[in-house]
């Protein structure tokens, strides 16, 4: 997001950075990091933004917020596929949330960044970005396990002199917190799904937005892909990607519903099928776009 020559990420998968940088952004100009959920490919290069930003940022300028999920506060329950329960990774912090995360990360490179600042001075990624673990509104009825997209309203998270920054919980089992965002300008509103399947709560935050972009996937495929394994991984990830996503069907519906003026699809899995595939998959919807990485799309009210 790009509102008056200031920039907010949504998300850092794979090469974030890099694509950021090929867009023609200044890192000095990065003003917030918001983390829809804490999958790796929506946070793993986290890591490599914080610590190359010693070498754009100023230590004097205040803290870029990285804006995120808490910790789940319990582990999720085994996959009933499971024929011997697994053992969870770090059993002594096994669900850390972005404020953890953002420290172990750092943490983890200490030798590097030791060199840095005390040999080359330059400021530690600690001085330059404060991560924070969004807290829940008390009383909407939310439980990691079994009520994690309990019907409620957005609640701010984030504002400046640019933008209001509204958060609501979206579907995304089995990880919780997972959340959706809506950037409010002066130029119009821009909401980003994150990963998600479908929910009320997406129409309620979507509601006479500018923008949607919604994630899709082809539970066609899931199913061509899964449907001839009884191995228990194919079946546990295929009965992952049906509770956890959304189809094509369900992004426009939700768009139509809140009343949006323009929907874009994106996160699209398989990320292998073609532009004409998955305009096969949006049938008469000519009117979603469907964008190119790198491509700008402006909003306005």
């Amino acid at each position: 997001m790009v509102v008056g020559g200031r920039n907010y990420l949504v998300d850092v998968g794979a090469g974030a950075g890099r694509q950021y940088t090929r867009a023609g952004l200044d890192i000095a100009d990065l003003k917030g990091i918001f983390l829809t959920h804490l999958h790796s490919d929506h946070t793993t290069d986290l890591g490599n933004i914080a610590l190359f930003g010693m070498f754009g940022l100023n230590a004097s300028e205040a803290r870029i917020p990285i804006i995120g999920p808490g910790d789940r506060g319990m582990l999720p329950p085994v996959s009933t596929r499971a024929l011997t329960p697994p053992s969870p990774v770090a059993p002594h912090l096994p669900t850390p949330g972005t404020r953890d995360m953002f420290r172990l990360l750092m943490e983890a490179h200490a030798t590097d960044l030791n060199d840095r600042v005390l040999d080359a001075l330059r400021p530690s990624p600690l001085d330059l970005f404060d991560a924070t673990d969004i807290r829940l509104p008390e009383g909407i009825g939310y439980h990691p396990n079994s009520s994690a997209t309990p019907d409620m309203e957005p609640f701010v998270v984030f504002e400046d002199d640019r933008v209001q920054v509204e958060a609501i919980l979206v579907e995304h089992p089995p990880i919780a917190p997972a959340f959706a965002y809506r950037f409010n300008t002066e130029e119009g509103a821009v909401v980003i799904s994150g990963d998600t399947a479908k929910t009320r709560n997406m129409v309620t935050l979507s509601r006479g937005a500018q923008l949607l972009l919604h994630e899709a996937i082809s539970f066609s495929w899931v199913d061509q892909s899964y449907a001839e394994s009884q191995h228990p991984v194919h079946k546990a990830s295929r009965d992952h990607h049906r509770k956890s996503h959304s189809s094509v069907e369900d992004a426009v519906s939700i768009a139509a519903e809140a009343g949006v003026t323009q929907l874009a699809i994106h996160h699209l899995v398989p990320g292998s099928l073609s532009s004409v595939g998955w305009r096969a998959e949006l049938g008469q919807q000519s009117d979603v776009l469907l964008p190119n990485d790198l491509e700008i799309i402006p909003f306005h009210s």
